[in-house]
């Protein structure tokens, strides 16, 4: 992410055909964040905060009590997800042009589409967690006058998924180490092009998940490195050696949220936004912890 548009684009630009899936099927597994990227060099997305559809928490609707018996400060289950449970231009310290926003419904926590890619190799299941419902953003950066927008225009990427219960966001944190683990060092291997010439070549992927303060009920960072592509045969490197990516995941009640920057963002930059997102879910969450 950080140092071209996507990170499926790095590996298409230096691994051509590798054994994963081409870019646009991985960009199509990621639908939602590839979409908005695709998105931010063309249009603006509104969407209404009523157009997200209301449902009621799993094992039915609760008996009807007479509202005489009701406490008074009862707080109302929340169901949908609004908009000012994401991140706003204020939460930022640069200054944004475009704001895309969409909504979804039964989506997974999906946290890192190369990860989706590394477990299928191994034959794996993907294993996230699904959600209730969903909102996604992605916040452009102003730019100089008379410059068209695009990709590189990318300052903050964030999903928000509501859980059917607290404890599933909580296991949507904590079973992610469990995903990590068989993909501690992922080869891949298949044709590189260079010089006029193919040969195979081959890029080994790390992925390290570590704590993040963040506040809330839990944060975790993700990191995802990638080797320099070498040739099999020589033995000789490809390419340049890419900078890592690094993916927040932070929970309040039952509200995940995934963020992560775009290419010139800082780790420490992440972890701002990070407690930004959180102070956002504060007000968002069912049963949000007594630090909110």
């Amino acid at each position: 992410m950080r140092n071209d548009l996507t990170f499926a684009e790095r590996v298409r630009r230096d691994l051509h055909d590798v054994r994963w899936p081409a870019p646009e099927e991985i960009r199509a597994r990621a639908r939602r964040r590839s979409q908005r990227r695709i998105v931010a060099a063309t249009a603006v997305l509104a969407l209404a905060g009523g157009t997200a559809v209301a449902l009621v928490a799993t094992g039915g609707s609760p008996p009807s009590t007479p509202a005489a018996s009701a406490a008074p400060d009862a707080t109302p289950t929340q169901h949908e997800i609004a908009t000012d449970a994401l991140l706003q231009p204020a939460d930022l310290t640069r200054p944004i042009e475009v704001q895309l926003s969409q909504a979804g419904m039964g989506e997974p926590v999906r946290v890192d589409p190369m990860l989706d890619q590394c477990r299928a190799n191994l034959g794996l299941p993907e294993g996230w967690r699904f959600s209730r419902v969903s909102r996604s953003q992605t916040l452009l950066r102003a730019r100089p006058a008379g410059t068209e927008p695009g990709n590189a225009d990318v300052l903050v990427m964030q999903d928000v998924y509501r859980m059917p219960r607290q404890d599933e966001a909580t296991l949507a944190l904590v079973t992610l180490q469990g995903l990590v683990d068989p993909c501690d060092e992922w080869r891949s291997r298949g044709p590189y092009e260079r010089n006029g010439k193919t040969v195979t070549a081959e890029a080994v992927h790390r992925w390290q998940v570590r704590p993040l303060d963040s506040g809330g009920q839990g944060g975790l960072l993700l990191t995802h490195t990638v080797s320099q592509a070498r040739d099999v045969n020589t033995g000789a490197t490809l390419n340049d050696k890419t900078r890592p990516t690094n993916t927040a995941v932070v929970q309040v009640g039952d509200l995940v949220s995934v963020l992560s920057l775009g290419r010139d963002g800082t780790e420490s930059e992440l972890q701002q936004v990070a407690v930004a997102a959180v102070a956002r879910l504060c007000t968002n969450a069912n049963a949000p912890p007594p630090n909110c």
